[in-house]
């Protein structure tokens, strides 16, 4: 999405622009995003933002690790975020996917949190796109 998505929201109450970014990578950073699961990784986290009103600002997934930007509620941490998306892709993934149960979790308990100004998302941005291209 671009950024002239990324404008200050308004509400009964409140006017907002929450963006984090967040890195989280599988169990022993193993490089297990790739096919198939990476795919129905992206469509999994897809659907819980959309369930939940957040906005996907960028996001990529590489074998080792998982880039998102996205934009949330004033009421939404990061940590909730992560929880929502660790926790859908966890179970899902594992079932569908037997190799996935070899690792003694899918994903590390770890995670990088940042919130994402204006300015900031266009850098980050420009970030994961170049990795998209490697």
């Amino acid at each position: 999405m671009k950024n002239d998505k990324l404008i200050y929201q308004r509400d009964e109450h409140r006017v907002h622009l929450i963006v984090y970014h967040l890195v989280w990578t599988p169990k022993r950073r193993k490089a297990v995003l790739v096919n198939e699961i990476a795919a129905e990784c992206r469509l999994l986290i897809e659907q819980k933002a959309q369930e939940k009103g957040w906005q996907i600002v960028e996001f990529a997934i590489q074998p080792d690790h998982i880039h998102l930007v996205i934009r949330v509620w004033p009421t939404d941490s990061a940590a909730g975020v992560i929880k929502a998306c660790k926790g859908v892709t966890s179970n899902v993934l594992r079932q569908k996917f037997p190799q996935l149960k070899k690792l003694p979790s899918l994903w590390t308990g770890a995670y990088f949190a940042s919130t994402a100004e204006h300015i900031a998302a266009e850098t980050i941005q420009r970030y994961i796109a170049a990795q998209k291209g490697v």
